[in-house]
């Protein structure tokens, strides 16, 4: 009876199992993936920071108390200045002003860095005719990142022949020449006053005190 009796067997499963080196893959692949990703994600949050730093400092530029995070119209004429925004040609200093009268608030007198770049959008139109919209903004962007303020030398003051004769102390002539001594320095109350000689020596002598040195010398 026992040879009789079927012996069930389990169904065989016909899938072919995972290689062991499948999982390491997978995350291989997912690692790639998120790699790229974030190097292309890294790449415009560099670019977009770089505008934004050339726009903070423009904004802070000649205002201890700007926090950076809005432009006055004088600072944004500058930075379309410096930058060479302004051509001259076809983006004048007239065409900056109407932009930024355009984008701003009716009752501000600033931009914020988002309407810095819908105004940077309305002059990429007139400053780069030949490109289409998409390419004009970026070339307008290239002109501001990585820029600052371009801050003016001191200016040197120019020699005149007038202001030199009348600075030279040795052509000064009368109660004038009195007030300096051969070097060219003032002498002070002395220069301008008669003071009382009372050494007890005549005016003029140039041996004074000489006598008494003599005298403890021979001691």
């Amino acid at each position: 009876m026992a040879d009789n009796k079927v012996k069930s067997t389990k169904p065989v499963n016909k899938t072919p199992p995972k290689s062991p080196s499948d999982p390491s893959k997978d995350r291989a692949a997912k690692r790639l993936s998120y790699d790229s990703n974030s190097s292309h994600e890294g790449a415009m949050a560099g670019e977009i920071s770089a505008l934004e730093e050339s726009f903070r400092k423009f904004a802070i530029h000649g205002d201890t108390r700007a926090t950076g995070k809005e432009m006055h119209g004088k600072n944004w004429s500058k930075l379309c200045k410096d930058c060479h925004v302004i051509d001259g040609k076809n983006v004048t200093v007239t065409d900056v002003d109407i932009v930024f009268s355009k984008i701003k608030g009716k009752s501000s007198r600033t931009i914020t860095f988002d309407q810095f770049k819908e105004a940077l959008q309305e002059l990429s139109k007139k400053r780069f005719k030949d490109k289409n919209d998409e390419e004009a903004v970026q070339e307008i962007y290239k002109l501001i990142e990585g820029k600052a303020p371009i801050i003016s030398g001191v200016t040197k003051a120019i020699s005149s022949p007038t202001v030199t004769r009348l600075t030279d102390t040795t052509k000064f002539t009368g109660s004038h020449k009195e007030r300096f001594d051969p070097s060219g320095k003032g002498k002070g109350k002395a220069g301008r006053e008669d003071l009382v000689d009372s050494s007890g020596y005549v005016s003029g002598y140039k041996h004074a005190g000489t006598y008494d040195h003599k005298v403890q010398g021979s001691k």
